[in-house]
């Protein structure tokens, strides 16, 4: 019974479990815009659903219309998640500055110490 209260309690799991829930839920409101932005291109182009037009015999309408609606929701998600999240990321929790690590800092200490101890200088 420990054992799965631990893998219950991990975080990950929690995390893991709240972003599916939020991403499902998500899914409408991407879906509807890219629904709405298919419309526009409806009303520029005529349709937005180019699965009847098989020139040739070739059916590439159907294709034509899986990369618009790809590229429309891959620009749907970018602008209207990624870059918001990534921007409140960057405002609320900045990055630390970049520098030695406490283990590092800690072995090098050691280092210096020994050197000094045997009379030489350390080296880098």
């Amino acid at each position: 019974m420990t054992g799965f209260k631990n893998f219950l309690l991990r975080g990950n799991l929690v995390e893991l479990a709240v972003a599916l829930i939020m991403a499902l839920a998500f899914t409408a409101v991407v879906t509807a815009t890219v629904n709405l932005i298919m419309d526009l291109i409806g009303k520029v182009g005529g349709s937005p659903d180019f699965s009847d037009w098989d020139p040739y015999q070739l059916s590439v309408g159907a294709w034509i219309t899986a990369v618009i609606s790809f590229v429309v929701m891959s620009a749907v998600v970018y602008f209207l998640i990624v870059k918001p999240y990534t921007m409140a990321q960057e405002k609320y929790f900045p990055k630390d500055e970049p520098g030695v690590p406490d283990d590092v800092k800690l072995l090098e200490e050691i280092r210096d110490l020994l050197a000094q101890q045997r009379g030489t200088t350390p080296t880098p």
